[in-house]
């Protein structure tokens, strides 16, 4: 597909309905409203396609650059071309889209998590503490150090953070409490000094989660579950290894 006929196609599958919840939710105009369902359906036609991603980023459309954060290549990104997308944006979900498919797998995620949060800007603020809860979730390569020294500036500066950014970092303290055992103690001291956080969501349902009870309630979800009793004339298998099986079910979200 090129450039016009996306465009065109994007514009055709828009409803007033989705462009009212999107608007509720921080999308900003001009934007048809399409729905996740043919936004990823267009994706996954596309797949990747960097020039139409340029070329979509620069419209201006919410929905033109979510689809074209979905199909560009991250590894086409220099640390310039990073900063002046991100440069444009002004809306939440946007910079999440953008933090996921781009930002965080590029070679330089780690420098533009630094340099993003430690910006007072609301929309590089959230950024930065946006992806520093992406890395904490999946890439293990990184020492723990290195979310030490985010926890610390999330404990010096959430409550006097701009909104968005405050938001991601709230996010970003349960992500990093999730990482290790050691980084579990150390999140959950620092939220319990930290107390309540507080988000205004705008005129949605949505909520601020609660850093200590989300932290306890990833690592509740890691513990395996209790093994039933053998049949009789059925082998238990090995202590400490599940049955070939089940094996695999252990998986757990993020």
């Amino acid at each position: 597909m090129d450039f016009t006929e996306v465009m065109s196609e994007l514009e055709r599958l828009g409803t007033e309905q989705n462009r009212r919840v999107y608007r509720r939710h921080g999308a900003t105009d001009p934007l048809f409203g399409v729905s996740f369902a043919h936004m990823n359906a267009l994706t996954k036609r596309i797949k990747r396609d960097h020039e139409l991603a340029e070329a979509l980023w620069a419209t201006g459309n919410s929905d033109a650059m979510s689809l074209a954060a979905a199909i560009a290549d991250p590894g086409r990104f220099t640390r310039a071309r990073l900063d002046a997308w991100l440069d444009s944006v002004r809306s939440p979900l946007l910079i999440d889209l953008f933090v996921k498919h781009i930002a965080l797998k590029t070679p330089f995620a780690r420098d533009a998590m630094e340099r993003w949060t430690a910006s007072e800007d609301e929309w590089l603020g959230r950024a930065g503490w946006t992806l520093a809860g992406a890395l904490a979730a999946e890439d293990p390569s990184l020492p723990d150090s290195v979310f030490e020294e985010r926890l610390s500036a999330i404990e010096a500066s959430i409550h006097r953070a701009k909104n968005r950014a405050r938001e991601a970092m709230n996010s970003a303290l349960i992500c990093i409490g999730a990482r290790s055992e050691p980084l579990r103690g150390k999140a959950l001291t620092a939220a319990r000094r930290i107390g309540r956080v507080e988000v205004d969501h705008g005129e949605t349902a949505c909520k601020t989660p609660d850093a200590i009870a989300q932290i306890q309630k990833l690592w509740a979800a890691r513990k395996p579950a209790v093994a039933p009793a053998a049949k009789p004339g059925k082998a238990a298998a090995p202590p400490g290894k599940a049955p070939a099986a089940k094996a695999g079910k252990a998986a757990r979200r993020g």
